[in-house]
């Protein structure tokens, strides 16, 4: 206990190295005591404690897939101290369906969600606000699963529950949220209709009222409105601009969000700006160190696409790092970046570095997407390609072979791709006949003994 206090201590003090020290040295007595069992008093809720603060030093240090590991073991605590139906074991699934999300992983985050969703309509009934916030998550849930239809069905189940409990922030945070469903949907009209109505509940400063106008723009620019979607995403960045010193990591990612918009727009030099600002500002931020990960691989990405590769790679070798400590080494994003670069380093007519970064994406493609997912076959044609740039044909063609025999497992649906990975093929081949064709004529030619003649070493000697 005296150890956890000092590892909150040093946590609140932003000091995570020796919260994480402590907080460990805390957990391996635990760990003994379990073991050996202790009948003087119930020790699961300082282990809970324990790892609810590992959990949370470890997010804010950025090592996020980590920290999901001690909040699991939280609810298994939580499950063999509460009683089954409790509203706090509710809340104890939402928290870490709600920590999934925050990474992407729906498919573990909804089964825990559902879970608490069950206990808190059973526990509390089907309006109260226990089951309003697990009936948004689930939205969020949804979305991230691109189940449009059902993400609205869940948002406006908790609206009219947020409705009928007064609860004017977050039922505008709700309504915030239908529109971007609406607008994934192609309902635009919709939501500009909503996002009217939340205008006129919000404040002129306020950080809602910026984001409503990045939603309108959001819909605007799915209409080609682009000069009111402009006008949208000024007046958004005017508000936002006040807010950087107050709450910089909902600013930063405010500018991300804009800076997708401009890029859609063509405006890829606004779009490298604004990441730029955002990333001056995650950079402070420990527990940002994830999304630090994403916006410079998303600047790299504009840097390269724009023509600017040398300016791009620092980023991108950035990003890779960032990434590879929050997610792991073999995260689906990692990955990407490791393509990008591979087609940076081909531009710099670096074939040899490129086909050793095309590997790395390859190897993590395939662990996390899967060998026969279309972005896997693309980086494997990559790869045969940089392969191809060396001279090293033996390998050019395996690569490619490869990828053909993926498409082809694609069946009709890949016709097209399948004749040009068939194409590709036949190229290579074509240059490796021609190389060793080369090489051959090369090693044939008879000794000139003409006055130019060059003497053989043997003659020399």
């Amino acid at each position: 206990m005296a150890l956890h206090l000092v590892g909150s201590a040093s946590y609140n003090l932003k000091r995570f190295n020796d919260s994480l020290g402590f907080l460990n040295r805390a957990n391996r007595i635990l760990g003994n005591l379990e073991r050996v069992g202790s009948s003087e008093f119930d020790i699961r809720p300082v282990s809970h404690a324990v790892q609810l603060l590992l959990a949370n030093t470890k997010t804010a240090m950025g090592r996020r897939e980590e920290a999901l590991l001690n909040l699991r073991r939280c609810l298994e605590l939580k499950e063999s101290i509460l009683e089954p139906d409790s509203r706090e074991l509710g809340v104890a699934y939402r928290d870490l369906a709600e920590a999934y999300a925050a990474v992407l992983n729906f498919k573990e985050a909804l089964p825990l969600c559902l879970k608490a969703l069950e206990i808190h309509k059973a526990q509390l009934g089907q309006n109260s606000v226990e089951v309003a916030h697990d009936r948004r998550l689930l939205g969020v849930i949804y979305t991230g699963s691109e189940e449009h239809e059902r993400a609205l069905e869940q948002n406006q189940l908790s609206q009219k529950i947020l409705k009928n409990w007064g609860m004017g922030s977050d039922l505008l945070n709700a309504e915030l949220d239908a529109a971007n469903i609406q607008i994934a949907l192609g309902k635009y009209d919709e939501a500009i209709n909503t996002l009217k109505g939340v205008i006129q509940q919000t404040d002129k400063e306020s950080e809602t009222r910026a984001l409503v106008f990045v939603s309108m723009s959001k819909a605007l620019c799915n209409q080609e409105k682009f000069a009111d979607a402009k006008r949208c995403l000024e007046i958004s960045c005017g508000i936002l601009e006040k807010k950087e010193l107050v709450s910089p990591d909902n600013v930063a990612e405010a500018y991300v969000e804009i800076s997708t918009l401009y890029e859609t727009m063509n405006e890829f030099e606004t779009a490298i700006s604004l990441l730029k600002r955002s990333l001056a500002m995650i950079e402070r931020i420990p527990q940002e160190q994830h999304v630090e990960g994403n916006v410079s691989a998303k600047i790299g990405w504009l840097l390269l696409l724009t023509g600017k590769v040398e300016q791009a790679v620092p980023y991108m070798e950035s990003a890779a790092e960032r990434l590879k400590e929050s997610f792991g080494p073999k995260h689906f994003g990692v990955g990407y970046i490791y393509n990008n670069l591979g087609a940076a380093y081909m531009e710099m007519e670096r074939p040899q570095t490129a086909a050793q970064m095309f590997a790395l994406a390859k190897d993590i493609m395939e662990v996390s997407l899967g060998p026969h997912h279309s972005d896997t076959i693309e980086t494997c044609q990559s790869l045969a390609n940089a392969y191809s740039a060396t001279g090293s044909y033996a390998l050019a063609l395996e690569f490619q072979q490869q990828a053909v025999d993926a498409w082809a497992n694609h069946g009709l649906s890949a016709k097209d791709e399948l004749r040009e990975a068939t194409r590709l093929l036949e190229q290579i081949k074509k240059k490796a006949f021609e190389s060793m064709s080369n090489a051959v004529s090369q090693e044939a030619l008879p000794l000139s003994h003409g006055s130019d003649a060059v003497p053989s070493k043997l003659e020399q000697h």
